[in-house]
């Protein structure tokens, strides 16, 4: 890795870029409220998804909407190692 291209490691989000998940669209005609979770999930720390996760519930989104082979965000969080923070986050939101 070049000296000027450094890893960032928890790097601190705005509010602003946590809400710029919200305009998160699939291409792959999968359900628009499950791929953006589930990018939001991908990308941010549990405190950036929980504040995520206020601003995709105040606009009415499902919680609970499928993948194309027929699994929540929960299921597929449930699933992995560390993502039990992640999993509690989306249960209190309302997730099943």
């Amino acid at each position: 890795m070049k000296k000027d291209k450094q890893k960032v490691i928890d790097e601190v989000w705005t509010e602003d870029h946590v809400r710029s998940f919200l305009n998160f669209r699939p291409h792959d005609g999968s359900n628009e409220d499950f791929h953006i979770l589930l990018k939001a999930y991908q990308s941010m720390r549990a405190d950036d998804f929980a504040l995520f996760l206020g601003m995709f519930t105040e606009q009415q989104r499902d919680v609970n909407a499928a993948g194309r082979d027929g699994r929540t965000v929960l299921a597929i969080v449930s699933e992995h190692r560390n993502g039990s923070a992640y999993a509690d986050i989306l249960k209190s939101a309302g997730a099943a």
